[in-house]
């Protein structure tokens, strides 16, 4: 949409007037320049002299270069390699994860890297085959036909709020209820975040042209309004209901949206049901795995960053929530001192709504319940009590922990080689995203991504998404606190570490990633729980587990 038509845009009510802190390029038509193919050089060989002693001596030579190159293929192996299954575009071939190469092998359980890496903490749980399995139906693409065959074309605005990955649940929530009114989506518009000042758009995050691309056969992405929608006053929901159905979106909106032609919606987070018709359940996975790739920038430094921590072997990601606002919010105590554990009630008092629920629980009674984050010295108890030897590399992602360093010393004094984005970047390579939260959330969620191992030390959308992003390349080792059994055992002074090791892994053989069918987990998000409706053994029935 032009620039000079953003005074219109009062007229019809569109999330300019309605989202003041929104980015005012938001609706603003995106133009996208394909990235262009490197130049192949030209190599020219001098003709081979006809003296045996020059055809030994290049003999020797091209050997030499043939061990080079074996030893080149297997460093390549770890970097990005073809698009994904879903893609069809001959264009230059884009950046792209380890973990996608993963998804489109078929996953195979194993860690990028860490196939011989011998260890009983590194070893990879029992994937039992499944592999992304996203075959729609006859009928899916019948109404897929339908849709495009429509005499007047219909349009979703969403607006996306939160941080990174609430953001990222939102946007797959968008594609489905856009596929369920046979509407066009117009491109998410992602609002300001008032708590990090990040006026991101979508394609400073996500790849733009191949979430276009990849949903093609699904729903018609564009990137604004057309002139005959312009100045077209939308539907508008100002607050959509929690985990509505699919038939609820159809008697609410469709009517009204056949007349006027666009719908505006925001704050979708959770509106739509988790449980869901098998065919929008692969839809979700068809966003969640496919289309939302970040843009080319931030995976080749996630990449980067990745590569560095593998250098020396296989790695622990860790998705630490020592944050404040976490320990204000969880009505939880961070236990570094009473000075801090006296800060953190202040503030509680101060903004009472922060308070998640429960307020009838103490802090003690909370963390028994397995609803507060594990601190540091939990983490290390926990992860030390699971095998993880002392050399072992660990990568942390998360916020400036409350308390600053002397907040991960426990972990830090048992597991020196522990680093984050900011120490094993190079000089100059974060300068450019500092003010970008969400885009500094995406490289920690590269990195994490392809590690051998991932826990985090509470739950979340980033831990939710990984749990299904790792499940989905091939159930990657995904270590779940067992808190609410662990933590009696953590206060127990007088067990053995022996025998405290010894339940500590008794605790956790079914919580490192292994397949779990969402079906019989009520209310579960697929994104998490891929099995059954996005991933397949050969075999239909729950019995294979």
């Amino acid at each position: 949409m032009a620039r000079a038509k953003t005074k219109h845009l009062s007229d019809i009510a569109v999330p300019l007037q309605l989202i003041h802190s929104l980015s005012a390029s938001a609706f603003h038509t995106l133009h996208l320049s394909p990235r262009k193919a490197p130049r192949q050089a030209g190599h020219r060989f001098p003709s081979l002299a006809r003296s045996p002693k020059f055809l030994l001596v290049s003999l020797f030579f091209l050997l030499a270069l043939f061990r080079t190159l074996r030893i080149g293929s297997e460093l390549d192996r770890l970097l990005p390699l073809s698009p994904v299954p879903c893609s069809s575009s001959s264009s230059p071939e884009p950046v792209r994860s380890v973990l996608e190469v993963a998804v489109e092998a078929g996953g195979g359980g194993v860690g990028v890297g860490a196939g011989a890496v011998e260890g009983e903490f590194w070893r990879q749980p029992d994937g039992m085959g499944y592999r992304p399995c996203l075959d729609f139906s006859e009928q899916y693409r019948v109404e897929t036909g339908a849709a495009r065959g429509g005499r007047r074309r219909k349009y979703l605005l969403v607006v996306v709020s939160g941080g990174l990955n609430q953001q990222r649940n939102q946007i797959v929530d968008a594609v489905v209820i856009a596929r369920i009114l046979g509407a066009a989506l117009v491109v998410p518009v992602l609002q300001v975040n008032l708590i990090w000042g990040d006026d991101s758009e979508f394609s400073d995050i996500f790849d733009l042209e191949h979430f276009k691309r990849v949903l093609a056969d699904d729903v018609k992405v564009v990137s604004s309004l057309p002139s005959t929608h312009i100045r077209t006053r939308p539907v508008e929901e100002k607050q959509t209901p929690l985990h509505v159905s699919p038939q609820w979106i159809k008697n609410r909106y469709l009517k009204r949206l056949n007349r006027e032609g666009v719908l505006l919606l925001r704050g979708l987070d959770s509106r739509l049901s988790k449980d869901l018709p098998p065919d929008l359940q692969k839809l979700r996975c068809k966003v969640a795995f496919h289309a939302l790739r970040f843009a080319a920038p931030i995976q080749e430094l996630g990449n980067k960053l990745a590569m560095r921590m593998r250098s020396k072997g296989p790695y622990l990601a860790l998705h630490l929530r020592l944050e404040k606002d976490v320990w204000v919010r969880t009505g939880c105590l961070p236990g570094l001192s009473p000075e801090h554990d006296d800060a953190v009630q202040r503030e509680r008092k101060l903004r009472p709504k922060l308070l998640t629920g429960r307020s009838n629980m103490t802090h003690h009674q909370r963390k028994l319940a397995g609803f507060c984050p594990l601190n540091a010295l939990e983490v290390t108890r926990l992860i030390k009590a699971l095998g993880a030897p002392k050399d072992a590399r660990i990568y942390w992602a998360g916020g400036e922990p409350f308390g600053g360093p002397e907040a991960l010393l426990p972990l830090i004094t048992e597991f020196p080689h522990l680093y984050n984005k900011e120490n094993i970047s190079q000089p100059g390579e974060l300068e450019r995203f500092a003010s970008k939260s969400s885009v500094l959330a995406a490289i920690d969620y590269i990195v994490c991504e392809q590690s051998d191992v991932f826990m985090p030390s509470h739950g979340g959308n980033m831990g939710h998404l990984m749990q299904g992003h790792r499940a989905y390349a091939g159930h990657r080792k995904f270590i779940t606190p067992n808190k609410r059994q662990m933590l009696p055992y953590f206060v127990d002074a007088s067990l053995p570490d022996s025998e405290f090791n010894r339940i500590i892994k008794d605790l956790h053989r079914g919580s490192l990633g292994q397949p779990e069918w969402r079906t019989d987990k009520v209310g579960k998000d697929v994104t998490a729980y891929p099995v059954p409706e996005c991933m397949c053994n050969g075999t239909s029935t729950s019995a294979a587990l």
